[in-house]
């Protein structure tokens, strides 16, 4: 049976310990499907990219329990083994409750927690600690303790034997290496074309898996679930012969998506193209639509900005086909852009706006749509997730575009957020559109009325 990697908070080592064990499956020959609860972008990049397979977000809030139990079953049982990565600390949910929490997605799957607890400054408080989870929620089975940081074998010793004392299986101590260092940025881990000499990174922390984590037992705990239903049905077939080519940004700038999405199009007739704006190229022909998804392009402002054709015909597209902006994707088609130092840099100017950095905005969202968009109707509610640092001044509404919808969340009160007419949709909040069918309905429709009318 898959577990869950969990931890008693966020920057205890999650990432890091999925990292090691798929490194160390796949030197033996193994196949790892990856899995990442929440909305998290950055943290699936890393374990796609060593496991070789697209990493699947398993969250309760965006998709519902009934997604999320199909999409684990289906994946989780096409290979060899199967890791899930939880988010923040094991009960930490929206606000100050455990909903959308690792605990309940552990619940709701049936699955076993593996806690990494990072042992920098801890000895005898760790067995507080861990008696304190392991009371909090009986429900849950945590199936033993992987210690993170650990400093020196003095200490290592010291750990084990209050471990020990309470009863509890240590399955690895990883030492504190520079061999382990995993870069962020201001938003968490940073992005995975960031990290250099991957292959040597990843040979290595196979390596220190072996030596330092008891492999065998997670050799067990990592098995595929087992499930009679792995059935999935999510991914409707196209009802149509005709084919809509689906431009999407893709580049160090743009890069914040789920992997459904495109797998999403491609069943549905839209077979996507992969399109770099940093690159300073025109939209690919073919394309009947864009999405510019989330990503850092405050980072690439300066090269954005100078790439004139990219942005030109960001315009001239705008004015045919349906353009879905997401987040990053927003401001690239905003008026302009302060990078991290603070110079601005103009953009495609299609929105009314300008974007500088900001306080941290993070959580999940209920949007309740003003206005009609290439994805919404008036009138549709959906969930979606905000996750930025940058924010929109000189804000300036005009008779083309209008305000999109009205969006509220834990500890924020009802405002109106995002931009929209009948081909533009742009707004801070990240959608999921492989569980919100009336998603992919309405911008399937609004790519062949527009690629109707252009013919």
């Amino acid at each position: 049976m898959a577990c869950v990697i969990s931890a008693s908070s966020s920057n205890s080592g999650k990432t890091l310990l999925c990292l090691l064990l798929i490194a160390w499956l796949k030197s033996i020959k193994k196949t790892v499907q990856p899995f990442k609860v929440g909305p998290d972008y950055l943290d699936p990049q890393q374990l796609s990219a060593v496991s070789n397979k697209a990493c699947r977000n398993l969250d309760l809030i965006l998709s519902g329990e009934k997604w999320v139990k199909e999409s684990f079953n289906h994946f989780g049982g096409l290979t060899d083994f199967s890791i899930v990565e939880g988010v923040m600390g094991l009960f930490d949910g929206i606000g100050s409750s455990s909903k959308g929490s690792t605990a309940e997605l552990a619940k709701v799957l049936g699955l076993p927690i593996v806690l990494i607890v990072d042992a920098r400054g801890k000895a005898a408080s760790l067995a507080a600690l861990i008696k304190g989870f392991q009371e909090h929620d009986k429900e849950l089975k945590i199936e033993g303790i992987v210690l993170n940081n650990v400093q020196t074998p003095r200490h290592e010793k010291i750990l084990l034997e209050v471990l020990s004392q309470i009863n509890v299986k240590p399955l690895g101590c990883i030492p504190k290496c520079q061999d382990l260092y995993l870069p962020s940025r201001h938003l968490g881990l940073a992005p995975i074309h960031e990290i250099q000499n991957l292959d040597i990174k990843v040979k290595k922390w196979a390596s220190i898996a072996k030596n330092y984590l008891d492999v065998e037992s997670f050799k067990k705990l990592l098995l595929p679930h087992k499930s009679q239903d792995k059935i999935i049905n999510y991914l409707p077939k196209k009802d149509s012969g005709l084919v809509h080519p689906i431009a999407i940004a893709e580049d160090e700038a743009f890069h914040f998506r789920y992997q459904e999405t495109k797998e999403l199009l491609e069943k549905n007739g839209m077979p996507t193209i992969r399109w770099k704006p940093l690159e300073n190229k025109q939209i690919p022909n073919e394309a009947k639509g864009l999405i510019i998804p989330g990503g850092f392009p405050e980072q690439h402002a300066e090269q954005l900005s100078n790439s004139k054709i990219s942005l030109k015909s960001i315009n001239i597209f705008a004015k045919k086909f349906p353009i879905y902006a997401e987040c990053g994707g927003m401001m690239l088609l905003g008026k302009s852009i302060f990078d991290l130092e603070g110079k601005e840099h103009s953009m495609a100017g299609i929105l009314p706006f300008k974007a500088k950095k900001g306080n941290l905005k993070i959580g999940y969202r209920e949007a309740i749509s003003k206005n009609k968009s290439p994805v919404i109707d008036p009138g549709n509610k959906l969930i979606g997730h905000e996750f930025h640092r940058w924010e929109i001044i000189n804000e300036k509404h005009n008779s083309e575009i209008n305000p999109l919808w009205d969006i509220k969340g834990w500890n924020i009160e009802l405002k109106n957020e995002g931009f929209c007419n009948h081909l533009i949709h742009a707004s801070w909040i990240h959608l999921h559109w492989a569980s919100s069918p009336e998603i992919l309905n309405n911008w399937k429709k609004t790519v062949i009325n527009c690629s109707k009318e252009s013919a």
